[in-house]
């Protein structure tokens, strides 16, 4: 134990968190610049809105099945191992993306960028539970501060290199990531692999099941659900077959990492449907241009990188629970005033996204280290690859269904009694129905914790 301690010993931990911080602003910059640049991709190549969709969902269908194969895989590689490999892929993709001459070679580059950035964000979860254990809520709470600033601050900075320049050079700018490798590399420890078996088949099998849920989501293609089915039948046979399967079935068995895995599900979902929504709410309501939404957007990302660094030691010092109910509420009473708001002042709006937009890194942070506690340190990588799995999936679902609602809804009175009526109504009753899912997600979580605690408290009045 000794020689593991003495291993993982950092040599300078504020340049490691400096590091990690970078190169996820980067990853997180990436997939928010390339949304504004959809409608001028799909222009230079004569494209049709369900060709252009590609760009982002086949992005987003690799990333998500990538995410959970790097967690996995941290379990037995080293981490220098796996940023560098992950990071020179990304790198080329987006040189190759840069250079490309036609919309195949395009989208051959955004896969090849998912190959390797989704690397980053199953690494940069794992990095605190393994490098920074006593202040692992601190860290956690920096790291989702900093998600949450770049998908506030992407938009902007994609307009302003596509509007300025071209949309080729989002590309070039991704591209930059490369120069944190060194830093990355100098200040993580050197680790040795560690000897353990990996079930391939297994890990197809999920991302067949992750794949054709994106694709049938994202497509609105009903049959490749079945194929999913198929794809889940495998998988729990292969679960029966192995000693050791690629997801231990056994996680899915524990009650609390079950309820904090939905609990966290649903926040992001409706965190990422406020995200999606907005930019098109901004647009059709008021008739905003793209660089004026990204303002009216901007603090909240700035609220929700100032207090993640907050809440972040409010885990450490009043636990996560604690803060995981503060985030719950915040994010109800957030939407809640969205919902109230719409239709009137910019200004109004702006600061009720503030309520809802602060309480991103306290979801990420107080349930990213809930599961930490749960997780054996022989399973870190892989629960917590599940954990950004779910997360994904979240963005991709988040975004067909409120896109659908967009579609086909077209309420005339709102059912908050303060909102606006007529053509904001649609909005005003998604915000208020995503109040609504988050309260019953925060009674089930609380539920579920008031029945552990009495269970642990029986407990030690019998064996204590």
């Amino acid at each position: 134990m000794e020689t593991e301690e003495k291993q993982l010993e950092i040599p300078n931990p504020k340049g490691l968190l400096a590091s990690l911080c970078m190169v996820l602003m980067f990853s997180v910059m990436n997939g928010t610049m390339f949304n504004i640049a959809i409608p001028d991709i799909a222009a230079t190549y004569q494209l049709m809105p369900s060709e252009v969709s590609w760009v982002m969902t086949g992005y987003i269908m690799v990333y998500s099945v990538g995410a959970l194969m790097y967690g996995k895989l941290a379990d037995y590689y080293p981490y220098k191992t796996l940023i560098t490999f992950g990071m020179t892929i990304f790198t080329l993709g987006s040189l190759f993306g840069f250079f490309a001459q036609n919309y195949a070679m395009v989208l051959v580059a955004r896969v090849i960028q998912a190959l390797g950035g989704s690397m980053i964000p199953a690494l940069v979860f794992l990095a605190p539970m393994r490098y920074f254990p006593k202040t692992r809520g601190k860290v956690l709470g920096i790291i989702s501060s900093v998600m949450a600033f770049a998908s506030g601050v992407g938009p902007i900075a994609g307009g302003f290199i596509a509007g300025f320049l071209d949309w080729r050079y989002l590309f070039l700018s991704s591209a930059l990531i490369i120069v944190t490798l060194p830093f990355l590399r100098h200040n993580l420890p050197q680790e040795t692999k560690r000897e353990g078996y990996i079930d391939y088949p297994g890990a197809v099998f999920i991302a067949g099941v992750i794949a054709t849920l994106l694709l049938g989501i994202t497509l609105g293609k009903p049959w490749l659900f079945l194929v999913t089915g198929l794809f889940l039948v495998l998988n729990f046979y292969r679960m029966k077959m192995v000693e050791k399967p690629f997801i231990p079935p056994h996680l899915f068995k524990d009650r609390k990492y079950r309820t904090t895995i939905i609990t966290s599900f649903l926040g992001i979902t409706c965190l990422f449907g406020m995200m999606f929504m907005l930019p098109i709410m901004l647009r059709d309501v008021y008739g905003l241009s793209t660089m004026a939404i990204g303002f009216v957007l901007f603090p909240g990302a700035l609220s929700a990188a100032i207090i993640g660094q907050k809440g972040g030691s409010l885990v450490d010092t009043k636990g996560n629970v604690f803060v995981l109910y503060l985030a719950m509420v915040l994010l109800a009473a957030g939407f809640f005033l969205l919902s109230g708001v719409i239709g009137t002042s910019v200004i109004l709006l702006s600061a009720a996204v503030i309520v809802a937009y602060m309480s991103f890194p306290l979801v990420q942070a107080s349930t990213a280290d809930i599961l930490a506690n749960l997780l054996d340190n022989s399973e870190t990588g892989v629960g917590m690859g599940v954990f950004n799995l779910m997360n994904f999936v979240s963005g991709a679902l988040s975004g067909a269904v409120i896109g659908k609602i967009l579609d086909v809804y077209h309420p005339v009175h709102p059912v908050n009694p303060i909102a606006y009526e007529g053509e904001t109504s649609v909005y005003s009753n998604v915000f208020l129905g995503f109040s609504i899912i988050i309260l019953l997600s925060f009674i089930q979580f609380h539920i579920f914790y008031k029945k552990r605690r009495q269970k642990k408290q029986l407990a030690n009045q019998m064996y204590g």
